[in-house]
């Protein structure tokens, strides 16, 4: 009767890790033929054939069979084999195993056990020294989520508490920070800069999206924010430091800054502003960033006045 029993619970137990593994399997993807030649018998597809051979988008790399990461877009490389070909995996994804023809060494899906291809050594193709030849029709991509594009502008208008804090507002702006820029001493402080003797002015550096907000609108609102006929101040705040200024990044900021100094103009403005390539930008210390923001106050002479 013991006997029975101990019999009655192994079945179970068998059953148990049978049906487990039918799970799994259920949930792997369904493979074409082609697929089942490479991927579960362990066949290889002819070389220069694959579609990752010679793929090098930003990704991940996953086995077909069961979704699960393999390699990423990095530690991908132009061997010339033929092959998609990676000198790294992803810790823990794939596991070796002997080849049955004794000489080389099998890589398979760790997860699933589907045939990637082979490892090789010593090849000194790539500083790891290794090669993972892979089977495309072994893999899946997954793309890189591409971040949004961003571009920088730089404006000076004044104390760049203010300057900072209208352009900060806008939608579509990602950060602002507020630094040095213009003179001619390296890495200045705030001390240095007040002196009026480096030549320098405090300036904003936007970083923006520009599929949200355009360099000319972030111009049109720098020209609103402060007073452009104004030299060397602005309001109370008086000294070179002080200028006006568009410091330019490319030749489009440029026409941009110049198409709406025209317009001022023709409206009978007499405006100040520079309009200068933008040098080294120099950060300015922790406490002027966000100024305004971090003691819950608003700017004294950075006023919106609408000018266009």
């Amino acid at each position: 009767m013991k006997n029975i029993k101990l019999l009655i619970i192994i079945f179970s137990i068998i059953g148990v890790i049978a049906l487990m593994a039918q799970t799994k399997e259920n949930n792997f993807k369904k493979l074409t033929f082609e697929e089942e030649r490479v991927i579960l018998n362990k066949d290889t597809e002819r070389p220069f054939t694959g579609k990752y051979d010679m793929h090098f988008a930003k990704g991940t790399y996953l086995c077909k069979q069961c979704d699960s990461p393999l390699y990423k877009s990095e530690d991908k490389f132009d061997s010339g084999c033929g092959w998609p070909s990676f000198d790294d995996e992803i810790s823990g994804a794939v596991k070796r195993i002997p080849d049955v023809d004794g000489d080389r060494i099998e890589i398979v899906c760790k997860n699933c056990n589907g045939h990637l291809g082979h490892v090789f050594l010593g090849e000194k193709l790539t500083d790891k020294n290794i090669r993972h030849c892979v089977n495309s029709i072994s893999l899946n991509f997954e793309p890189m989520i591409n971040e949004p594009k961003t571009e920088r502008a730089i404006f000076a208008s004044g104390c760049f508490w203010g300057t900072e804090y209208h352009l900060s507002k806008v939608d579509g702006v990602i950060s602002t920070t507020v630094g040095y820029i213009g003179g001619t001493k390296q890495n200045p402080t705030y001390q240095e800069v007040c002196t009026g003797t480096t030549g320098h002015a405090e300036a904003t550096e936007v970083l923006y999206d520009p599929s949200k907000v355009s360099y000319e609108e972030l111009a049109r609102l720098f020209f609103e924010t402060h007073d452009p006929t104004q030299i060397n101040r602005q309001g109370p705040d008086i000294g070179t430091q002080y200028r006006s200024g568009v410091f330019y990044l490319n030749d489009e900021q440029k026409e941009v800054a110049e198409i709406l100094i025209g317009l001022l103009e023709k409206k009978g403005l007499e405006i100040a502003t520079e309009v200068t390539k933008a040098p080294t930008f120099w950060t300015a210390e922790d406490y002027h960033q966000d100024y305004y923001d971090e003691r819950g106050t608003t700017p004294y002479c950075h006023i919106y006045t609408k000018r266009f």
